[in-house]
């Protein structure tokens, strides 16, 4: 930064793990940080997540691991992955004709590589740890984003309790004059404080408060989907009497059917968090007496988690308890307006869960966002304020360009891979290509082929060039595949046709 040049403020609005980093990559390049959230403190075990389940767990893969590893914050990527558990593929449960119950691995990687089961809870507190020992890091926890200005570069939060508190061991919100504060007449109505920014990071979710604000300025296309399934969270408790993990930890395990499943990913009490999808026929159906019919139903679609896995009483309880929840997908563009603001994570691009990727397209959207602004000079140290934010408005823009048919790309393999979870990974040609794919791989790894899960997972290539690779190697191997019929056939005919003529000179 040049001499008497003023940091940048920089307002984030979300505080879990994709706001979390955002904040950290804007603190280590010298901004100013306030960080507002809707919730009470995230590491506040009693905070109740939005979504009301008490665990989620997650997939982590190459690309938030890589997102994490260059935010520069001191042992963070350790610490994050000493709390995770390796996954090296699927385990596949079923049961034969014969009535016998079957576990079947697929191995995610043929050169070995895994994946990681998180707990959410535990790695947002990692971030937001790494974030309080920031000097230049502000947090403003029950503080809900009611309006925004982006021409004027202003927010208003509607701070939820008045109950005085302190969010950051250097910075007591109560005491807090960074902001114009103004009671509101009525009493009964919670306190909105004006805030100023010269950037503002929205990373508040899939019902993004940034975003509903952004489309008042920004010409942003909009499209919201929800599919015809929704979830419902179950638990498989560790077995007695050592408690020790029910089933391999180092699966994620997939109970698959025609048009539902139910999947268990482990954690590190050894217990496993549990999901059920299906359609919302189906829960409306096991709804009207999950007395009779839920036990029953599982034991005819999930052969061995009930009463093996999970009790019939438990199982009952916890449909019962927890929420039925529907499964979203947005895509939107552009991702910001001007210079003042941009959207990241389910914000810009939530998808269905059923590639992993949710929150690792989110860390990396940090990295690829923070990446376009260094290369732009936003963080030049010889810029001026008014050239810093000629080249941010440049950099958002490219930022934009490049992300949104990235976002889209995982947005539709994560659509996709539903069913390949659900029926695919059952079916003799998914085991075919892959078992094709993998051994090119691993035998001829000149040619550059890779499972379409090896790329996404363990690799840093842009979603929308591996949409792009994929269908590449699909044509190779169907050119193959002709050309191997072909040869076979024309074979076959020379064969027949020497046949013919040897008898043809015999007689």
């Amino acid at each position: 930064m040049a001499p008497g040049k003023e940091a940048q403020r920089v307002v984030v609005v979300g505080a879990g793990p994709v706001g979390a980093l955002a904040a950290i990559y804007a603190a280590t390049r010298g901004d100013t940080v306030e960080v507002y959230e809707l919730r009470a403190d995230l590491r506040d075990p009693s905070t109740t997540p939005l979504n009301f389940t008490k665990s989620i767990n997650l997939a982590l893969s190459e690309r938030g691991i890589n997102a994490m590893r260059a935010a520069s914050a001191d042992n963070l990527l350790d610490e994050v992955l000493d709390e995770t558990i390796p996954m090296h593929g699927r385990m596949i449960h079923g049961r034969r004709k014969n009535g016998q119950l079957f576990q079947e691995p697929q191995a995610y990687d043929v050169h070995g590589r895994f994946i990681r089961a998180a707990d959410r809870a535990v790695l947002n507190k990692r971030l937001l740890d790494a974030l309080e020992k920031m000097p230049n890091v502000k947090f403003f926890f029950n503080h809900k984003l009611v309006g925004a200005d982006f021409n004027a570069n202003t927010a208003w939060f509607e701070q939820r309790d008045r109950a005085k508190r302190t969010d950051h061991a250097q910075n007591p919100t109560s005491n807090d004059r960074s902001a114009s504060e103004h009671e509101d007449s009525t009493s009964s109505r919670a306190r909105e404080i004006t805030v100023k920014f010269d950037f503002l990071i929205g990373a508040d979710g899939a019902h993004s408060a940034t975003r509903y604000h952004l489309m008042k300025y920004a010409q942003l296309s909009y499209q919201q989907e929800y599919i015809d399934a929704l979830w419902c969270e179950f638990h498989i408790n560790p077995r007695p009497p050592d408690s020790s993990f029910a089933i391999s930890p180092n699966h994620l395990h997939i109970w698959p059917g025609t048009s539902f499943m139910f999947i268990a990913i482990p954690s590190n009490d050894k217990s496993f968090t549990c999901t059920l999808f299906a359609p919302s026929t189906c829960f409306s159906s096991l709804s009207q007496d999950p007395e009779t019919s839920l036990a029953a139903f599982f034991a005819e679609n999930f052969p061995g988690v009930c009463p093996d896995l999970i009790s019939p009483k438990a199982l009952l309880q916890q449909f019962r308890d927890n929420p039925h929840l529907p499964l979203i997908s947005i895509k939107c563009t552009p991702y910001h307006y001007k210079s003042s603001a941009v959207i990241l994570g389910d914000a810009a691009h939530a998808m269905v869960p059923f590639y992993g990727q949710g929150m690792n397209a989110g860390l990396e959207d940090v990295r690829v966002l923070f990446g376009f602004l260094d290369r732009h000079g936003v963080y030049d140290p010889a810029s001026s304020s008014s050239s810093s934010q000629a080249r941010r408005s440049e950099a958002l823009a490219q930022y934009t360009s490049q992300r949104t048919p990235d976002a889209a790309a995982i947005n539709e393999l994560a659509l996709r891979n539903y069913e390949e979870m659900r029926a695919g990974v059952v079916s003799p040609l998914y085991k075919a290509r892959k078992y094709v794919e993998e051994g090119i791989s691993r035998y001829a790894p000149g040619l550059g082929f890779a499972t379409q899960y090896s790329r996404v997972s363990f690799g840093n290539e842009r979603y929308s060039e591996v949409v792009r690779a994929v269908e590449w190697q699909a044509d190779v191997l169907i050119g193959l595949g002709r050309g191997t019929a072909l040869a076979i056939f024309v074979g076959s005919v020379v064969w027949l046709l020497r046949g013919r003529i040897r008898a043809f000179r015999g007689s």
